[in-house]
């Protein structure tokens, strides 16, 4: 399985109006704790320390916000420094007020989160180890913990021993969860994004003959004013006048617009071999492209052919098969078979090929993005690997066009991978027309059971 790029390397950055937010809401909970413990509860906190350093995260703040915009996003080298004076300045905090007696020691973990799901995985685990020092430190040195009575609990050494650990696996556990799930829905987004591109390419591609159409309607009307006014000067004009061939030469290229814009407007036309196919005529013209690089490609169909659904095109369903098939001839052996089957309800398509199939590695995880067992030599010696996006795309495209897609390795003896694609048939198939049985006369060859 191959990686275009190694994850823990990835970091979207962190917006500082982020951070500054999260640090304005640290220092409301700090000094409400503080004032509570103090006044309401009667504790003898140290009030004067613990609000300087309250303060200084104020101070902080306020020069971020005036030297830096709101909108900025922190690299690494900026927002992990900021992080870790979060850190530092609740291990000062801790420090006056009991150390790793004190309950709110678990607010370690919420920097490391931070770090988790916005920066690297180098930061974090920097981040983290900086924070599992800082808070063993604290619980070795640190002033008494505030209590309302003289007799101030003091918890055995072993105690202590046992949170500092408690809380180093919880913030390498909590770091890596939270960092494992905010790098997929990366990954995600990611390949989202690629899937949006390629369906928008598709899509555009598609409208060309539209466009074709829009434009040779409005110069129709130009060019048969010209073409009348050509005719007219032809008319009027000597076979022995200087500027006979001028006339000529321009009555023949009118000519040659007016067939230009018959081909555009019987590409853009909305005539069912454009608009809609037959299942058969679809498949073809998914497979087409892929005959030539010495697979041999078959194409089962069933052979009572009067229910055939007849699709509407669609650029990303042409395109997930399309994908598909790419990838089975790229794997295949010798042969990619395609089987086609179709009820009043449901409408198959089933995929294989006799290649090695999916590896054990990557079998589980087959459609997810960035996954891929695709790493081979070309025939130049050239080793190929693929991004793992292809599966993803092609899935994704189909899904959306109401299908399910299920990935298998072929029972033994055979060899090779299945791809079993299934659609309700009403999410397709465009039933009760009659351009199957018009079309169905020019199946084209390679199709078997016609």
């Amino acid at each position: 399985m191959q990686h275009a790029f190694a994850p823990h390397a990835r970091s979207l950055g962190l917006r500082l109006d982020t951070l500054i937010r999260l640090r304005w809401l640290a220092v409301v909970g700090q000094t409400l704790a503080l004032v509570i413990v103090s006044i309401l509860l009667g504790f003898p906190v140290p009030m004067i320390p613990c609000l300087v350093v309250v303060a200084l995260s104020v101070m902080v703040n306020v020069l971020l916000r005036i030297k830096y915009p709101v909108a900025r996003r922190l690299p690494d080298l900026a927002a992990g420094p900021l992080l870790a004076y979060d850190v530092l300045q609740l291990t000062a905090l801790l420090y006056l007020t009991g150390g790793l007696n004190n309950p709110f020691a678990l607010l370690y973990l919420a920097p490391v989160m931070i770090s988790a799901t916005a920066l690297s995985w180098r930061t974090t685990v920097m981040l983290g180890a900086f924070a599992v020092v800082c808070a063993g430190a604290v619980g070795l040195w640190h002033w008494p913990l505030p209590w309302a009575e003289t007799n101030v609990p003091v918890l055995p050494d072993l105690f202590l021993a046992g949170t500092w650990v408690a809380l180093s696996v919880s913030v390498g556990f909590i770091g890596l969860h939270s960092w494992r799930v905010a790098e997929e829905a990366r990954e995600l987004a990611d390949a989202l994004a690629a899937t949006e591109l390629v369906l928008a390419r598709e899509q555009h591609l598609s409208q060309l003959d539209g466009l074709a159409a829009a434009a040779a309607h409005e110069l129709g009307t130009p060019l048969a004013t010209i073409a009348l006014v050509v005719r007219e000067l032809e008319h009027s004009t000597k076979p022995d006048d200087p500027h006979a061939d001028d006339i000529a030469l321009l009555r023949d290229q009118v000519k040659r617009c007016r067939d230009i814009l018959q081909t555009l407007t019987s590409l853009g036309s909305g005539d069912a071999p454009f608009d809609r196919m037959p299942l058969s005529i679809l498949i073809e013209e998914v497979v087409e492209p892929h005959r030539n690089f010495g697979i041999d490609i078959v194409v089962d169909l069933p052979e009572d052919r009067d229910a055939e659904p007849v699709i509407a095109r669609n650029p990303g369903l042409i395109y997930g098969l399309g994908n598909l098939v790419e990838n089975a001839v790229d794997f295949a052996a010798e042969r990619v078979h395609l089987t086609a089957r179709w009820t009043g309800t449901r409408m198959e398509l089933i995929v294989l090929d006799d290649g090695p199939g999916f590896s054990p590695e990557v079998s589980d995880r087959i459609g997810q993005p960035y996954v891929t067992s695709r790493t081979r030599d070309r025939a130049d010696g050239v080793e190929e690997s693929g991004l793992g996006l292809g599966f993803f795309i092609a899935k994704t495209l189909l899904e959306r066009t109401g299908a399910t897609l299920s990935v298998k390795n072929r029972p033994l003896p055979a060899r090779g991978a299945e791809v079993h694609i299934s659609w309700p048939r009403s999410a397709v198939a465009l039933d009760g027309d009659e351009t199957a049985s018009n079309q169905r006369t020019h199946a084209p060859e390679g199709i078997k059971g016609a």
